[in-house]
């Protein structure tokens, strides 16, 4: 895009009060406003139905002008439909959040071509380019899985470990994370790697399998409680297996999402522990992102004020927010975004 640069200290002063985000270069083209094409990779899991539920209250406070809500439905010829449709009805600004990362670059470099700005929710594409990826540290996703089950377990046993998609950005970083930590940290513990699909079923009869041939599994890792939680709360419950944390041959279970079910999981004592992915602030941030593009600014690496940190990556921006590990001990925190939404 052609923009203007405008330079000193009020031009920074009125970004960071109109759009609060970091930097205080701005640029602008004159845009000014347009339709956002929002496309939600799935509904079929919690989290990205109370993604949706953020989003659609984001819009109707006139954070942008959207187009309907399209759902690609985890199917990547679904999705380039979609963005097509976009342009078509003449969007000036997309919003996707691509499940398989590498084949959606083709679409991105069309996008680039019609100067429609990209913001891309917890995935990043692996090509392409993006105006700023939103999404949480899945490495540290996948650290932080490792380093409570390590010490848990006092650096032994046995781990079933849940992956999501390995094409997924996510589920790669997520699975390298740990597997790189636990061969580090914890070379005493035997992790078997399951890979799933982000498929719930999958995942149940994987663990179901793994169970029977081995009966010392004494630690389990799910890298989407959104997918993963009830079967395998199901599967647990019907081999007798689940029993309350603190109790004998609790099964010492950890996993990624934050959502409300997880957190009365961790309140029953069922699972131990999650990490909170911040449904509220991805659709936050991504409908402000989209409002900053139409609006031709810019942003630089660094801090920003809502407690994360933006990182250059090789096809642009990364917003890289918070997420918390949420344990018995601030399962009731007010400030997680699953209790925030339990009492609406």
């Amino acid at each position: 895009m052609t923009r203007l640069r405008t330079t000193g200290t009020a031009a920074c002063a009125v970004l960071l009060a109109v759009a609060a985000l970091t930097g205080c270069n701005r640029e602008s083209n004159g845009a000014g406003g347009g339709k956002v094409g929002i496309d939600m990779p799935r509904t079929d899991t919690d989290f990205w139905n109370s993604y949706q539920q953020y989003l659609e209250k984001g819009i109707d406070k006139g954070t942008v002008s959207a187009l309907p809500l399209s759902n690609s439905q985890n199917d990547i010829g679904k999705l380039v439909a979609n963005v097509q449709a976009f342009t078509d009805q003449g969007a000036k600004a997309v919003i996707m959040a691509p499940q398989d990362t590498g084949a959606i670059s083709s679409t991105l470099e069309q996008l680039e071509e019609k100067k429609i700005p990209v913001i891309s929710v917890d995935t990043r594409p692996d090509s392409g380019k993006v105006y700023m990826v939103v999404r949480a540290d899945n490495r540290a996703y996948g650290t932080k899985a490792c380093e409570y089950l390590g010490e848990k377990l006092g650096g032994k046993g046995r781990i079933a470990e849940l992956q999501g998609d390995l094409s997924s950005i996510n589920g790669r970083d997520r699975s390298q994370a740990f597997a790189s930590c636990m061969k580090k940290k914890y070379p005493g513990i035997k992790v078997h790697e399951l890979p799933t699909d982000w498929k719930g079923d999958v995942a149940s009869a994987k663990l179901q399998s793994l169970l029977a041939q081995h009966k010392d599994v004494n630690g389990i890792y799910m890298q989407a409680g959104g997918a993963f939680l009830q079967p395998t709360l199901a599967l647990l419950e019907q081999k007798r297996l689940l029993k309350p944390a603190g109790s004998a041959k609790h099964i010492t279970i950890i996993s990624n999402d934050g959502i409300p079910e997880e957190l009365d999981a961790i309140r029953s004592g069922k699972i131990d522990a999650t990490l909170s992915q911040p449904a509220d602030l991805y659709a936050q941030w991504a409908l402000n992102y989209a409002k900053a593009a139409l609006d031709g600014k810019k942003f630089k690496p660094g801090p920003t004020d809502h407690d994360s940190k933006i990182v250059k990556i090789e096809n642009g921006l990364e917003d890289q927010l918070p997420a918390p590990l949420v344990t018995k001990e601030n399962v009731d925190d007010k400030k997680l975004w699953a209790n925030q939404l339990e009492k609406k």
